[in-house]
């Protein structure tokens, strides 16, 4: 009985035992697989200069990192390696992560412009744990490519090269020159009629045909002639000094069409000849201020007194206007 006994307890032992055993080699083969990545081609086979695609998948398991977190690295894949070209990458696609996995997946396009059979070396990925430091790694397989030429049946003869074929002209594939050209030329054509136009000669201002002491006597007479204080006093005394301003601005280069009395005053005080008829032409100034400019109606004996005073002062400074004339020289001898 006693050896029975023994028997059977170590029978649980070594099945106890095997148990666990059991369990540790089940979870270190998991632990082992929980990180992995592939690289699967398209195809294996192409002609120079076909696109190879390459499929990277990689997965991490999350329950062997305990909570860590992770950073996954690609391999740096060179633009040109062992007569194999790389094409482009496509984005990074995790489509299938969950909180048990990560998933990522990329598509590597190569190609290859030499013939022959050439090597895809293993790629190197690795996990990186950001919270203790820990990193792992792992590699994919190698993928043979074989890159074949354009087959050649060297039994034909070689055929001639074929002559230039002439390609019809289509005017709307030179509009943009023929409008260029057009704008060009229409420029040109522009620059150079406005570069020879003739300038337009200016106005030659006219030359008065008559001296200003004249026209002054002349409007001093027609005034006279009208006598417009009859119907019109202000606008008499305004023709009247328009009469002395524009002889003393034409005659003697005063501004007297644009100046008050009291500036015309001052400015006449070099020019002797008319300083001389100083107070006279006050008068005049004066009393036409007061009737055009305060309503005050002189007597008909002061308009025709200004008439005349104005007139005296022209026919006293005529002798200035006239130009001059030679002295027949006196004591000569015959």
């Amino acid at each position: 009985m006693k050896f029975i006994k023994h028997i059977f307890t170590t029978a649980l032992l070594c099945c106890l035992m095997a148990g666990a055993f059991a369990q540790e080699q089940e979870e270190k083969v998991e632990y082992q697989d929980y990180f992995k990545a592939t690289a699967k081609a398209d195809t294996t086979s192409i002609r120079i200069g076909e696109p190879v695609k390459v499929t990277l998948d990689v997965k991490v398991m999350l329950y062997a990192l305990k909570g860590a977190q992770i950073k996954v690295i690609f391999p740096n894949i060179p633009d040109s390696a062992n007569h194999i070209e790389l094409v482009n990458r496509s984005p990074l696609d995790t489509t299938g992560t969950d909180e048990n996995q990560k998933l990522w997946k990329q598509t590597v396009t190569f190609t290859s412009f030499d013939s022959g059979r050439w090597e895809l070396p293993p790629m190197k990925f690795e996990v990186y744990s950001m919270t203790d430091g820990s990193y792992d790694s792992v590699f994919t397989e190698s993928i043979f490519i074989d890159v074949n030429s354009v087959a050649v049946d060297t039994t034909k003869a070689f055929k001639p090269i074929k002559p230039l074929r002439a390609v019809n002209i289509n005017w709307l594939d030179y509009w943009f020159w023929i409008l260029g050209s057009f704008l060009l030329i229409t420029a040109i054509v522009l620059f150079l009629t406005m570069r020879n136009k003739k300038k337009a000669p200016k106005p030659v201002p006219a030359v008065p045909s008559k001296p200003p002491f004249e026209r002054a006597l002349e409007a001093l007479d027609k005034l006279e002639k009208e006598q417009p204080w009859h119907t019109d006093v202000k606008g008499y005394y305004t023709q009247l000094t328009d009469v002395l301003r524009l002889y003393f601005e034409q005659q003697f280069n005063i501004p007297a069409m644009e100046q008050t009395t009291a500036e015309l005053m001052n400015d006449i005080k070099p020019v002797t000849i008319l300083n001389q008829q100083r107070n006279e032409i006050y008068s005049i100034l004066s009393l036409a201020d007061l009737a055009k400019f305060a309503k005050l109606q002189p007597t008909p004996q002061e308009h025709e007194d200004s008439l005349r005073k104005a007139r005296a002062v022209v026919e006293w400074t005529r002798a200035a206007a006239m130009p001059k004339t030679e002295q027949p020289a006196t004591g000569t001898n015959s």
